[in-house]
């Protein structure tokens, strides 16, 4: 059953707004009587009946509802934003499909683009979570410079990683990362981060990490990233 999002759930009558009614009743065809599941995005997930088949409000009939078990482990990735949106678009799309729990754009000293915004990058985090039947909507941070990250609290029980392009790597991600942690993962932008900065990581406690063989593009890097620490947690 495909899954719908409404961040504001009452009970027992509830409903959806405009985008998320026009999908229901006008490309799905969904009609007064149907079962329905939906998620506030914050761990609940709701059973319910179409009450009214309205386009641009639909109403709905809540049965029942449960909670799911947030991850035993936390995927930060913090990534510097691409020149084109629409490769950022992709990573953030199909991260969400695998699976991770916060987001922060990173401007470098060798970044492309200083900007973007995040409220594109939520639709498509949501649309991803609903296709994947992810019942916890990811966050996403605006755009932070790197040495203000380092100054960051609340890291202190991270396992913090730096990725970047160097043929001296000796720590691959699949073997530094310990299961079931809270990781946060630095990834470059296209020219890579600057010396200073690669230092300045190591003296905040980042640890220099390999993701392969290959020289990835940004967006593929932060990809490969969750994929691997979802593997870690498999």
């Amino acid at each position: 059953m495909q899954l719908f999002f409404q961040e504001t759930i009452t009970l027992p009558l509830t409903h959806l707004d405009e985008e998320e009614s026009k999908h229901l009743v006008r490309v799905l065809r969904k009609k007064q009587g149907d079962p329905i599941r939906l998620t506030n995005g914050k761990g609940q997930v709701f059973e319910g009946l179409i009450f009214e088949a309205n386009p641009k409000k639909a109403v709905l009939k809540i049965l029942s509802s449960e909670d799911v078990a947030e991850d035993g482990f936390h995927i930060h990735l913090a990534i510097a934003p691409t020149k084109s949106p629409d490769r950022m678009e992709w990573m953030v799309e199909k991260i969400a499909e695998i699976g991770f729990h916060e987001l922060t754009l990173l401007e470098t000293t060798n970044s492309e683009r200083s900007f973007l915004k995040t409220d594109r990058l939520l639709k498509k985090v949501i649309s991803a979570c609903k296709q994947s039947l992810k019942y916890r909507i990811p966050s996403l941070s605006p755009t932070v410079k790197l040495e203000d990250l380092f100054k960051s609290d609340g890291f202190d029980d991270f396992q913090k990683f730096i990725a970047y392009v160097d043929d001296t790597h000796e720590n691959h991600l699949f073997d530094v990362a310990k299961p079931g942690g809270k990781y946060l993962i630095l990834i470059g932008p296209e020219g890579d981060f600057d010396p200073k900065e690669i230092q300045e990581a190591f003296e905040n406690g980042f640890l220099p990490v390999s993701l392969g063989k290959s020289r990835l593009r940004t967006e593929t890097a932060g990809l490969a990233a969750v994929q691997m620490l979802q593997i870690i947690n498999r």
